[in-house]
This record gives structure tokens, sequence and C-alpha cells, in this order.
């Protein structure tokens, strides 16, 4: 059994070599019942600032799981910054005991930092990484990524740099070329966009920064008011369809039921 959360297809590439059944985190966060079995569990994500998003750790704060073999895999695109370490630590407070915990290197889809042109061409060899860690899993190696001092320092220099910005989710904004198609609304995993009229509109409460709005947008109506490397360029993994991520993003149902 493999959960996943991806914004731009990265993550959910990577579970699916593992799981073609594997379930969105997006959607299982709506579960009634959280109660989860089975011989294996593996939990696929990226970093954000080199931690899991809050949309992850809450799903994981809610469930229960019942197997012999728990396993983390970390998607990141430039440095963990120490990401097994901080994901162990976070799963051990909620009392889960992961057996395995690996990261994997691939494009890096953090618009402020990166040119999405160059991250296309980059080859990371992103199926040579996840073979080897399919194998453990079979193998069900015990493992967890090792972190070193410089990892935990450019963590803390990232949380201190944090802490002089302001949030990059106070920084969306929907543009005059809006045309209302609603992918934003359904690509984003925490329902924050509506539409008024024949445009979106955005609500900044409980954003998780996933950007998936951004490059889904087939308008690049949505920016950013910092500067970015290449505001004409947008990512999604090259094996993973739009109505992929969709599907495993989509809250309107969610949202019209509650």
């Amino acid at each position: 059994m493999v959960f996943y959360f991806t914004a731009t297809g990265n993550s959910l590439y990577a579970a699916k070599q593992l799981d073609p059944d594997a379930v969105s985190i997006a959607q299982a966060i709506h579960d009634r019942e959280k109660d989860y079995r089975a011989d294996a569990i593996g939990i696929v994500c990226p970093v954000y600032g080199h931690e899991m998003p809050e949309l992850v750790k809450d799903f994981l704060k809610l469930s229960q799981f019942e197997t012999d073999y728990f396993y983390l895999l970390l998607t990141y695109g430039n440095r963990h910054g120490g990401a097994s370490e901080l994901a162990r630590s976070f799963a051990e407070e909620q009392g889960i005991h992961p057996s395995y915990i690996n990261v994997i290197l691939m494009a890096d889809n953090f618009l402020p930092g990166f040119d999405m042109e160059i991250q296309r061409q980059l080859d990371k060899k992103v199926d040579q990484q996840i073979r080897k860690i399919k194998d453990d899993i079979i193998k069900r190696r015990c493992f967890c990524s090792p972190v070193t001092e410089k990892d935990r320092e450019v963590h803390r220099e990232f949380l201190a740099r944090m802490a002089r910005t302001p949030a990059i989710r106070e920084m969306y904004e929907v543009t005059d070329t809006c045309i209302g198609c609603g992918i934003c609304q359904r690509v984003c995993p925490k329902g924050c966009y509506h539409l008024e009229g024949q445009k979106s509109v955005w609500n900044s409460a409980g954003c998780i920064c996933c950007m998936a709005c951004i490059h889904s947008c087939p308008m690049k109506a949505i920016m950013l008011k910092v500067p970015e490397k290449n505001p004409q360029a947008r990512y999604r993994n090259e094996n993973v369809s739009l109505c992929e991520i969709i599907e495993a993003n989509d809250q309107t149902g969610n949202m019209a039921g509650s």
C-alpha cells in the first residue's frame, strides 16, 4: 500500500513505480476511517523547506498504520537539508517508526529559485534511483538516508531566512489573463480557489505553497509577487498528465459534500 502527495507529478511518478494503485493523500485525508493495514505501507511526497508538506503531516497525525514495514520516500530537487532526519523525527512523534527512509533527487519546481526550462533538461537518473529503492523495499531493507552536519546547517539557514521573509503563500496573485477555466480550482489539494464570474479567486487560508496552481495554469495567469528565474516556464513531470494531477488533488467534490 502506497500513499502519495503530488503537486507537479514527481512524487506521483515515483509512487506509481512502486504501486500502480497508489492512493492520493489529498483524497485519503477525507476517509472516515483512517485505519490502514498491509504488509508494507509507504508514503511518497515532496519536501518543502526540507520537511514534509503540512497536508502529509496532517494525514500522518490522523491515521493509524498497522504494518511490519513502514517507509517514507521524499522527493527533492536541490538540497534535501536533512529531510530524512526531519521526517523520521516527525513520524516518531506520531508513534510511527519507519523501517526505511530515503530521498529521491528529481526536478526542482520552486519557481523563485529555479528555471523550469533548465530543470526539464537535467538528467538526475530518477529511474535508476527508484529501481534501487524498489529493490530495497522488496528486500525489506532497514535504512535511513544519512544526514550530515552540513545538511542540518542548510536547514537552519533556511529557517532563519524564512523568518525574515513574508510567506510565499501571501505572494500569489491571479492576473487579468485568467479565463476562468477552473484548472487551478481542481489541482489545488486544499481547495483554496473558487470562480467568481469568469475569474478565479484565491484564498490564502490553508495554502501549503505547493504551487500546483501556478504550474498548471494554461494561461500563466497565476503569478508570484516575488521574482522568478523564468516567469514563462512551468513544470509538470513528463510522465504524468494534467488529468492525473486533477484526479489526485481535486477537492471540489469534497467541498460540495462538506
